[in-house]
């Protein structure tokens, strides 16, 4: 199975072709086509690549499905015997990603 390890918004993503991933929000319109340059290992035919930081002239080819904001999270901070508490809460944005293909 071919696969390979990209790096977008300071995370890292196992990807194949046709998976569906969501990634910090980008800049592009839904239906436009984003390339992922950051590919830090590909396994094609059963080989192992690993890049020194990166592997050359390999790229992620992935369309844009949508943009979104993820479930609510609370943040709550309190200091006792003060009378001090905070509740915030925060969603993040995100972009969804699907996978049209790893080309070297």
């Amino acid at each position: 199975m071919e696969y390979a390890i990209v790096r977008t918004g300071g995370l890292q993503y196992r990807v194949s072709a046709g998976d569906k991933i969501r990634v910090p929000k980008l800049k592009e319109d839904v239906g436009g086509t984003v390339e992922l340059a950051e590919v830090l290992a590909l396994s094609k035919g059963g080989t192992l690549t690993v890049g020194m930081p990166l592997v050359e002239n390999a790229r992620v080819v992935a369309e844009v499905v949508g943009h979104g904001r993820a479930k609510k999270i609370l943040v709550f901070k309190k200091k006792r015997k003060k009378g001090y508490q905070v509740k915030k809460g925060h969603r993040q944005d995100f972009t969804e990603l699907r996978i049209r293909g790893i080309a070297e």
